[in-house]
């Protein structure tokens, strides 16, 4: 039975129509942020569910990992690209928790992720941030660790030198442009504790390399990686 409310929030849609960030399709009652038909057609991996996966194996003899997983995979022109574009460039930051909370249920899954004490985004330079007004990656943490009730830390590992794009940087290159960029600033608040590290989007691995090791150079336990897509090599 429908009640005022309903009726205003039709009347609100009727008026400001709110369309999928993946397809740009009207959004019906019940929908948000992505519609029901996009959920069911991403490409999802099954990267948690298996500790040899394509991701985790990029990262061997470069990072100490107990396991690293994407959840989707990433290809331009695709409904993928739509809503990480949206969340990293027009403001969209509720693309981003969603996509957490929907990353936080494939987690669930799997008992390679049981033992997380803390959530880590990837954190931007003061500089970008200011010019952004937002750091992508810290919503994606958010939906995560409000769906896990696992507590994020967004002050302990900071990125004290601003590089340029990587996008179109090759495989080393992209490696040494990362040397020296992360630090860490609280070393007793990620001492002995299983790390999750979140990110959007893994090509390279690079930044990911540079902020997991520094990581683990000041007395993590054990690293986990985490990302919302992986754009294959």
């Amino acid at each position: 039975m429908f009640t005022l409310k309903h009726y205003i929030e039709d009347l609100i849609n009727l008026l400001f129509p709110e369309l999928c960030y993946g397809c740009g399709n009207l959004l019906y009652h019940g929908e948000k942020d992505i519609c029901t038909a996009c959920l069911y057609d991403l490409p999802y991996t099954d990267y948690h569910l298996h500790a040899n996966n394509l991701l985790a194996k990029q990262f061997w003899g470069r990072l100490p990992l107990e396991t690293a997983m994407a959840m989707l995979y990433f290809k331009k022109g695709t409904k993928v690209q739509n809503l990480l574009h949206g969340l990293k460039y027009k403001n969209q930051t509720n693309i981003g928790i969603r996509l957490g909370k929907l990353l936080a249920q494939r987690l669930s899954e799997s008992q390679l992720y049981v033992d997380i004490d803390v959530i880590v985004p990837v954190p931007l330079h003061q500089k970008k941030l200011r010019l952004r007004g937002y750091n992508q990656s810290e919503y994606i943490a958010k939906g995560l660790a409000e769906e896990l009730g696992i507590p994020m830390d967004t002050k302990s590992l900071m990125r004290n030198k601003a590089t340029e794009s990587q996008t179109k940087k090759a495989r080393y290159t992209r490696y040494e442009n990362m040397q020296d960029v992360f630090c860490v600033n609280d070393t007793e608040g990620l001492a002995n504790k299983h790390i999750l590290l979140v990110d959007d989007v893994v090509t390279t691995g690079a930044t990911l390399e540079a902020s997991g090791n520094i990581l683990m150079n000041h007395g993590v336990k054990k690293l986990s990686i985490a990302a919302i897509a992986f754009a294959e090599q």
